[in-house]
């Protein structure tokens, strides 16, 4: 084989291992900053739910005059 055309195949793969690499560091990017925004979704869910908790008994309790 011509040593011009392995080098050329050589660069071709090391550019395509290059591309899917970066797509896979942005697949995984994208999957941490969707799980991160899942998370704080979560939270809020958390804290909207304790928030109701607290009001709940302190209606209950004759606590909650504003």
């Amino acid at each position: 084989m011509d040593p011009q055309k392995m080098s050329y195949e050589a660069g071709q793969a090391q550019g395509q291992a290059q591309e899917k690499t970066s797509n896979l560091m942005d697949m995984a990017s994208n999957a941490a900053q969707s799980a991160k925004e899942t998370m704080q979704e979560a939270g809020q869910q958390i804290k909207a739910s304790a928030q109701g908790a607290a009001d709940a008994v302190k209606n209950a309790t004759g606590m909650n005059k504003n």
